[in-house]
C-alpha cells in the first residue's frame, strides 16, 4: 500500500516539474503582456515567499536563520530570481515562449563553462562533445531570420543569456554558501527577499504599478497558478524527487520543459515552430544530455527554478 502511494506521489511530482514548470513560460508571457515585468515577478515571489513562511509555521518548521544565512539567501535570491527570473519575464515581451525555454535549456552548458573558467575544473570528453553540440544548437536557434528581425528580439536573447550567466554563477555560489539547512525555509527567504529586490527594481525603472483589483480575470488566474503551482508546488515536488529518484531522472525536466513550452506557445499564442527550431532543439538537447554529469546536475538542478 505504501509503495503504491509513493509511486503515485512520484508520478504527480514528475507531472509538476514537467508540465507546470514548462507552462510557466506561457503563464509569464500572458501576464507580462498586461503587467510590468518586474512588478509581476515581484508580486509572484513576495507572495510565494510569504505563503511558504505561513506553511512553515503551520508545519512547525522553525524559520529563524543567522545573519550570515540571511545575507547569503539575499545574494542567491537576487542571482536566481530577481535578475535570473525577473529579466527573463522582461525579455518575454520580445521573444516567443518556446524560444526562451530552448535557450534556457542550455543552462548546464553555461554552468560547465563557468566551472572551467572560475574553478579550473576539467571538462570531460563527453562534456566537450556536449558543449560543441550546444553551441551549434544555440547558433541554429538564434540565427533564424524570422526571429532576429523581430523588434528588440536580439536584446531579449542577450538578456536571457545574461540571466543564464546569473543562474550559473548563483549555482556555484550556493554550492559553498552557508544557507538555511531546511530547503523549504531557504526557498522562502530567497523568494521573499528576491521579491523585495524586484519591487525596488520596478520602482527604479519607473514601472507603473497596477492594482490587482484592476487586473483582468485571466491575469488574476495566471498569477494564482504562478504562485501556488509554479513557485510552491513544483519546487516542493522537485525536492521530493531529488530524495526519491536518481538525479538523472529528475534532470529529464531539462529536456521536457522546452517541449511543453513550445507546444503551449503554439497552441495558445499561435507561436510558430519552424523546422530550424526543431533541428536546433534536437542538437541542443542532445548536447545537454552529454553535459549532464551527476556532479553538474547536483549543482544545477537544485536551484534551477
Amino acid at each position: 500500500m505504501g509503495r503504491s502511494s509513493n509511486s503515485a506521489l512520484v508520478i504527480l511530482a514528475f507531472f509538476a516539474i514537467y508540465v507546470i514548470w514548462g507552462s510557466t513560460y506561457l503563464l509569464n508571457k500572458i501576464a507580462v503582456l498586461e503587467l510590468p515585468p518586474f512588478m509581476l515577478a515581484s508580486f509572484r515571489f513576495t507572495t510565494a515567499g510569504l505563503l511558504i513562511f505561513v506553511l512553515a509555521r503551520i508545519m512547525g518548521i522553525p524559520v529563524s536563520i543567522s545573519r550570515k544565512q540571511l545575507g547569503n539567501t539575499i545574494i542567491a535570491g537576487f542571482l536566481f530570481l530577481s535578475f535570473g527570473n525577473g529579466v527573463v519575464v522582461w525579455a518575454l515581451r520580445f521573444v516567443d515562449t518556446g524560444f526562451a525555454a530552448l535557450e534556457i535549456s542550455a543552462q548546464p552548458l553555461i554552468i560547465l563553462l563557468l566551472m572551467r573558467t572560475l574553478q579550473g575544473k576539467k571538462i570531460q570528453p563527453m562534456s566537450v562533445v556536449g558543449v560543441i553540440l550546444g553551441i551549434i544548437g544555440i547558433y541554429l536557434l538564434v540565427s533564424q531570420k524570422q526571429i532576429i528581425t523581430k523588434e528588440n528580439s536580439i536584446l531579449g536573447m542577450v538578456m536571457i543569456f545574461a540571466c543564464m550567466l546569473s543562474w550559473g554563477y548563483g549555482s556555484l555560489f550556493v554550492a559553498k554558501a552557508d544557507l538555511p539547512p531546511n530547503y523549504f525555509v531557504n526557498t522562502g527567504y530567497q523568494m521573499f527577499t528576491a521579491g523585495i529586490i524586484l519591487a525596488i527594481m520596478s520602482l527604479g525603472f519607473g514601472e507603473n504599478w497596477i492594482s490587482p483589483m484592476d487586473w483582468s480575470f485571466e491575469v488574476k488566474w495566471v498569477m494564482v497558478l504562478l504562485v501556488v503551482f509554479g513557485s510552491i508546488l513544483a519546487f516542493t515536488s522537485f525536492n521530493y524527487l531529488l530524495k526519491s529518484v536518481s538525479p538523472e531522472k529528475v534532470a529529464t525536466s531539462t529536456y521536457v520543459n522546452p517541449i511543453v513550452a513550445l507546444i503551449l506557445g503554439w497552441y495558445f499564442l499561435d507561436e510558430k515552430i519552424t523546422t530550424q527550431s526543431i533541428v536546433a532543439a534536437v542538437i541542443l538537447l542532445t548536447g545537454v544530455y552529454f553535459i549532464n554529469t551527476k556532479k553538474t546536475l547536483a549543482i544545477f538542478e537544485r536551484f534551477k527554478r
